[in-house]
């Protein structure tokens, strides 16, 4: 692998974890609001950069490449919620590795079952890493932090009083709350349930998308971008049924919006470029360094614990991907 593309690899996986951090940092906000405001704003953003890429490339998309862009919309939209509903119950260390090896997991096991795909013992080995990594995970420990997130002042979590009046620029993000309950410790069960329902959306919308980009010849990058959209249209009706919850959660997380709607569809254009010039079997692996990141992250910035337990876990699922990829 070129150094280009493992620069690219690398800088595409700290955003893919950033943007992940900054949607763990709005997580008690209000899962719809959110995701709506992101996507918006993403679908807004990107628009120049999409129309000239149209206008040079003149793609001819047919009613299947339209059928297939609306429905990674749809299976993007199902991951967010269960993204965000994660990151509310548990740590960024816990959910994001869960998600995406339980996502690779999955994709290679539907590779088998239903491509007829045949791995080898390297793979397999690679599959007892990710499963071996995501249980180590999960396990509690004494010293994890996993306990719901708070949302900023002025927003009542979702299903529980109604909403503050705080004045206008008063509110700042909240960090994830550290050290576990007092009552009777930190619970992995609502956390770890989120996170392998997030994997099974990633797996889906991954296996859905590359259908769509080999078979179906629909342009990577737009099939890409076409989540944002969809997803925009998709929660609008919600996000202005929340009225007052929406304007409070631009107020008060209007950095994690924009950096969420920035980086999302950045770290995604990155890896496409990667892919234009090296083989997909060696960025699709590279790319799932961004666990390492989202533990690390979720120390550093959101106080967490079981750090040497996660990072090892992390590791195992990072190690067993690159066996499945290769083997």
């Amino acid at each position: 692998m070129s150094p280009t593309a493992i620069a690219l690899i690398l800088v595409a996986a700290l955003a893919h974890a950033t943007w992940n951090l900054l949607s763990k940092q709005a997580s008690a906000a209000g899962a719809v609001s959110f995701i709506w405001l992101v996507s918006a704003a993403a679908t807004g953003g990107y628009a120049p950069v999409i129309a000239i890429a149209v206008i040079i490339g003149q793609p001819r998309l047919t009613g299947p490449c339209w059928l297939f862009m609306a429905g990674t919309g749809l299976l993007q939209a199902g991951y967010f919620l269960f993204l965000q509903n994660g990151y509310r119950l548990g740590d960024l260390s816990l959910v994001y590795p869960v998600g995406r090896g339980t996502g690779a997991l999955l994709a290679a096991l539907a590779g088998v079952v239903i491509l007829g795909e045949r791995p080898g013992p390297v793979a397999v080995a690679g599959i007892g890493c990710v499963v071996a990594g995501i249980i180590l995970i999960a396990l509690p420990g004494a010293t994890g932090s996993t306990a719901p997130a708070r949302a900023a002042p002025g927003i009542a979590a979702p299903g529980s009083a109604a909403l503050g009046s705080a004045a206008p620029g008063s509110a700042a993000p909240a960090r994830a709350a550290v050290g576990a309950r007092a009552r009777k410790g930190p619970s992995m069960a609502g956390p770890t349930a989120f996170a392998l329902l997030t994997g099974t959306f990633i797996a889906s919308y991954t296996l859905w998308d590359k259908f769509a980009v080999t078979s179906l010849r629909t342009p990577p990058l737009l099939q890409g971008y076409a989540a944002f959209p969809v997803m925009a249209l998709l929660f609008a009706p919600l996000a202005r049924r929340a009225g007052g919850r929406t304007a409070l959660v631009w107020r008060a997380y209007r950095a994690q919006v924009i950096g969420a709607a920035v980086l999302a569809p950045l770290a995604y254009i990155l890896v496409l470029i990667a892919l234009s010039f090296t083989a997909v079997s060696a960025v699709a692996p590279a790319r799932e360094v961004s666990v390492l990141f989202g533990v690390l992250l979720g120390r550093r910035l959101l106080g967490e614990g079981s750090l040497p337990r996660r990072l090892a876990a992390a590791a195992a699922i990072v190690a067993g991907i690159v066996a499945i990829a290769v083997g």
